[in-house]
């Protein structure tokens, strides 16, 4: 095994990161207390699937937790959950992972017990037929089957009525040409309705192989007896490697694209969206964090300021700015409700407020301000071991470099206003962007 060490900030041990020979990456990180995370992150989510299996990560995720050839469906969960454990999981366009936080218990017992189930679950599912349910007519409303297959559609048909959803979506498939981030992750009820189990279990060891796995364990341990440990129970059986998809990433519109829905609400809602840098251009990605921060996060932004709090007419009832980092490219996204008799001034609003971005001047106030923000959440980041957990995984899957952590608050205390600018001019132009509305029918 290769073994490398990472200063990560706040931690008062390097964090280790071991990879073995088929391609499993470990990494091993110290937390004093009592509480331990342990979790397997997965390179994969929509950005790789089509329009024939679209949502199979997500239904995936959901069926990982219906039993193994050792531990029968609901054991995994009646177990840990009974030592005090927070069992979940979450799929996104980069990745899927699977999380297990409890306290170890005496002589570690418990932390020995959730690695173990852990392991199995990841090593061994066997998506059992009456689990899954079996595929039928989605337009067949007689077909009451309440098995996991059914909720999923449920769940996706609960998220598809959301209004920020709509807006979002709409949004989203309109900043991408070909990319795969285009699709929702949640999928759609037609291919859910029909995907078979084998299918399912071909995308598992397709993607579910060793160079696309990392196990992080954080707490306080024996890091020799547990490296031994995951060695010996991640066994990839079976589990052939599949070359690596490299996709072509998506530039950005050249010219304001509009989009307008209806759908039935009683306000309005609007997104400009923006592709951006990739995930693992560290400084960029900052720059963006921190123009998010000053733009559109909290009481003092200036959306905030500019458009709710001095406006002298009631346009906007929320806005706000938010950035997500992806491995093929960040997105940026301006979000309002607004009052929908105003409609096309509430667009010139925003897009004033994106000029002054430029005209009216950062100030050091607004820098050292947003910087101070980032440094607290950066410092919580490492409070807990399920927030470390959750940062590495990131960084180790969507960035392919925990490193870059140590370079974290130092890339932060070295942005200037200038960077800043530089950033907004290269990103955020409005010629670049995608504008989605959702109107009352």
């Amino acid at each position: 095994m290769n073994k490398t060490l990472v200063k990560y900030p706040f931690l008062t041990k390097d964090v280790e990161i071991y990879e073995r020979e088929n391609g499993h990456k470990i990494v091993l990180a110290h937390k004093e207390g009592d509480m331990v995370n342990v979790s397997s992150w997965v390179k994969t989510g929509s950005i790789n699937e089509d329009d024939t299996n679209n949502g199979i990560s997500h239904f995936l995720e959901h069926l990982m937790f219906k039993g193994t050839h050792a531990y029968k469906v609901g054991e995994f969960d009646r177990m840990l959950e009974s030592k005090g454990a927070i069992v979940n999981a979450a799929t996104w366009k980069d990745y899927t992972f699977y999380y297990v936080t409890l306290p170890k218990g005496i002589d570690n017992k418990d932390f020995d017990l959730a690695l173990d189930l852990h392991a199995d679950m990841m090593m061994d599912p066997i998506f059992p037929d009456e689990e899954l349910g079996s595929p039928f007519d989605i337009n067949d409303n007689t077909v009451t089957d309440k098995r996991e297959r059914h909720v999923v559609i449920e769940e996706i048909r609960m998220r598809k009525d959301q209004s920020w959803t709509k807006v979002y979506n709409a949004c989203n498939r309109n900043m991408y040409t070909n990319h795969p981030y285009k699709r929702d992750v949640i999928g759609t009820p037609e291919i859910i309705s029909q995907v078979t189990r084998d299918e399912i279990d071909a995308y598992y060891r397709k993607f579910y192989t060793p160079e696309n796995v990392t196990t992080i364990i954080v707490g306080d341990f024996n890091h020799d007896e547990v490296l031994k440990t995951v060695c010996d129970k991640f066994t990839f059986q079976n589990r052939i490697s599949s070359p690596r998809v490299e996709h072509e990433i998506d530039k950005p519109t050249s010219q304001t694209k509009y989009v307008e829905n209806k759908a039935n609400v009683q306000t309005a809602y609007l997104m400009f969206g923006w592709l951006g840098p990739k995930a693992s251009s560290l400084k960029e990605s900052i720059a963006l964090d921190i123009v998010s921060l000053i733009f559109g996060d909290g009481t003092s932004s200036r959306l905030q300021q500019n458009l709710i709090e001095k406006l002298p007419e009631r346009i906007f009832n929320v806005i706000s700015s938010e950035h997500y980092q992806f491995k093929d490219g960040n997105n940026f996204f301006i979000q309002a409700n607004f009052n929908p008799d105003f409609k096309d001034r509430a667009i010139e609003l925003v897009k004033m407020e994106l000029k002054n971005l430029i005209d009216v001047k950062i100030t050091e106030d607004e820098l050292s301000k947003a910087k101070k923000r980032i440094k607290s959440r950066f410092a919580y980041s490492a409070e807990t071991v399920s927030e470390i957990g959750e940062t590495i995984g990131y960084y180790m899957t969507v960035c392919d470099d925990l490193k870059l952590i140590e370079d974290y608050l130092t890339y932060l205390d070295d942005i200037t206003i200038e960077d800043l600018e530089n950033t907004i001019k290269s990103y955020l132009s409005v010629d670049n962007a995608v504008i989605s509305v959702l109107m009352p029918e």
